[in-house]
C-alpha cells in the first residue's frame, strides 16, 4: 500500500468519525428537548 492511498484511507475513516460524532451529539438524550421543541412549537402555530 503505497503512501497516497493510506492517506485516503485515514482521511476518509476521519471523516466517517467525525460523522459519527455529530450524530451522537444531535440526537443524544440531553439534546433531545431542545431538538423537539421546534416541532412542536410549529404544531402549536397551525392550531
Amino acid at each position: 500500500m503505497n503512501t497516497q492511498t493510506f492517506a485516503y484511507l485515514i482521511f476518509g475513516l476521519a471523516l466517517v468519525i467525525l460523522f459519527i460524532v455529530i450524530v451522537v451529539h444531535y440526537y443524544s438524550r440531553k439534546r433531545k428537548k431542545h431538538v423537539e421543541e421546534a416541532k412542536y412549537r410549529m404544531l402549536d402555530d397551525d392550531e
